[in-house]
C-alpha cells in the first residue's frame, strides 16, 4: 500500500519503553510503555477518532529483519504528540 499523505506512521518500536532514542524511541521513556502491540495501538487510535489502518506485515527499518507490522493515523496534531496520547492510553487501559 503506498503511504498516505495524510497519514502518521506510528511504529511500535517509537513508544516502546525497552528502546532507545537511537533505536527509534521518539517520546520520553517515562511517557512510554513496555513492548506496545499493535492491536493495542490500534484500539487507542479507534479511540481517539484517527482513524486506524493495520499493516501487519511491514517491518520498521532499523530493525528490517523483524517483522513487527505498523499503523497508519490520520494527522490530527503532530506525531510526537500523537505517540505520546497513544502511549498514555495504553498504561492507562494496562492499568
Amino acid at each position: 500500500m503506498l503511504r498516505d499523505r495524510d497519514k502518521y506512521v506510528i511504529w511500535p518500536d517509537y513508544i516502546d519503553k525497552g528502546n532507545s532514542r537511537s533505536s527509534g524511541r521518539i517520546i520520553p521513556r517515562k511517557l512510554s510503555v513496555t513492548s506496545p502491540e499493535l492491536k493495542e495501538i490500534e484500539q487507542v487510535a479507534k479511540e481517539m477518532g484517527l482513524n486506524p489502518v493495520v499493516e501487519k506485515d511491514k517491518a520498521y527499518p532499523r530493525s528490517w529483519w523483524e517483522v513487527s507490522g505498523r499503523v497508519l493515523v490520520d494527522k490530527k496534531g503532530v506525531k510526537s504528540g500523537i505517540a505520546r496520547e497513544i502511549a498514555r492510553k495504553i498504561a492507562q487501559m494496562r492499568g
